[in-house]
């Protein structure tokens, strides 16, 4: 895979792939920013080295159809803020005027190509409509690894018709945490999954089985697999379609070594309110009335033993409904837990990352994916089609 910096970028025209997803209000202004400057430092390396960079990025799911609140325009103005240069703001992404501004744009200078899912082809992985992006393009530069795992066009059919393909530097830091984790962890090598659903997480959990020592579950994803042991659940969000599969997925870990480990306490309620009275029940069954909605103190204490003795660590998903404040410490504990081990750590996932931010701990974490499905599916496949594609190319 090339880097961006095995590139001759003076005056060459360069078709940067970005994840400016931002999250949006309801009158149309940006949240937060972080996914703009996490794309800073390749930017600002490819101007300062004289490239034309033509930047483009989806927002939100248009679903192939115009829809002018996803417009990227706002994010073109906050770029503007965030670089000394000019940034040029597109009307579409493809088409006549759009090959006119490239054609135009100075050396070291910026233009934002509209929204791409405005256009079904891209997420079709359209190669016509990949040709369109790279007409006048002469290296394209892919730092959106939030988007690696989808095969679309303007990540992996565009590399088919530009000169050469690279990683930027984001991706390249990404891949580099993902692969201490895919093919040489330090061991022990714990995984801490949570989240709603085990349906979300069956590949990686199958590859984690075969990599981890420790598998830590939390969330109401353990309670499908609580369902499929006999245990009576309550309100608990459970899988019934997926309690074979968590049985076999338990039959499995046990067969490999693998300590799997299931909450041994429980925080109940009537409700997912932040008003609903709470309690702890210490075992089973959960009852009819009530719902499983985070870790119990015992399970607190077990899991940060485990982190505590860990070497590597790969966390994705939140241990309740960490959003409501007497549901959420099961999943702040975790993430000081993986603060204050010491191992080489990977976070990934909005709620995770959310909670490191909450719990003040970001800054002792080795690494913060910025894409928390791909990095799950780089975990379950160790490659994603972005990379395939830069790889091949």
């Amino acid at each position: 895979m090339l880097s961006v910096k095995d590139l001759d970028l003076d005056c060459k025209t360069v078709f940067l792939r970005v994840d400016f997803n931002v999250p949006l209000d309801e009158n149309g202004n940006i949240r937060n920013d972080a996914r703009i400057r996490a794309a800073l430092p390749t930017l600002e390396y490819l101007l300062d080295k004289g490239a034309r960079v033509v930047a483009a990025s989806h927002l939100g799911r248009p679903k192939g159809k115009v829809t002018p609140e996803l417009s990227l325009k706002p994010v073109a103005t906050r770029l503007a803020e965030l670089i000394p240069q000019d940034v040029v703001s597109s009307p579409d992404c493809i088409g006549g005027q759009v090959d006119c501004l490239k054609q135009g744009l100075g050396c070291g200078h910026v233009l934002l190509l509209e929204n791409l899912r405005f256009h079904a082809e891209e997420k079709a992985n359209d190669f016509e409509f990949a040709r369109a992006l790279a007409r006048r393009i002469d290296y394209y530069v892919n730092d959106a690894f939030g988007t690696c795992h989808r095969a679309h066009a303007s990540v992996v059919a565009i590399t088919q018709f530009v000169k050469k393909a690279a990683a930027g530097f984001l991706i390249e830091k990404e891949v580099e945490y993902m692969e201490k984790l895919v093919r040489a962890p330090e061991r022990p090598f714990t995984a801490i999954l949570g989240g709603a659903k085990v349906s979300d997480k069956i590949p990686v959990i199958k590859r984690l089985i075969d990599k981890a020592d420790e598998i830590l579950i939390g969330g109401a994803m353990a309670y499908t697999f609580f369902k499929a042991l006999g245990k009576e659940t309550g309100l608990s969000l459970v899988e019934p379609d997926k309690t074979e599969l968590a049985l076999s997925l338990l039959e499995q870990a046990e067969a490999k070594g693998v300590n799997f480990h299931l909450p041994q306490d429980h925080v109940i309620a009537e409700s997912m309110s932040a008003t609903a009275p709470s309690e702890v029940l210490l075992d089973f069954p959960v009852p009819p009335d009530h719902m499983a909605l985070d870790i119990g103190p015992r399970t607190v204490d077990a899991y940060g033993d485990i982190i505590k003795n860990s070497r590597t660590i790969f966390w994705n998903g939140p241990m309740g409904v960490f959003e409501i404040a007497q549901f959420s410490r099961g999943t702040d504990s975790v993430a000081a837990a993986v603060a204050d081990s010491g191992a080489m750590s990977v976070v990934g996932g909005g709620d995770s990352v959310a909670a490191l931010y909450k719990a003040g701990v970001q800054d002792r974490i080795s690494h913060i994916s910025t894409g928390g499905g791909a990095s799950l599916e780089y975990v379950a496949n160790e490659t994603l089609p972005g990379i395939e594609a830069l790889s091949e190319k």
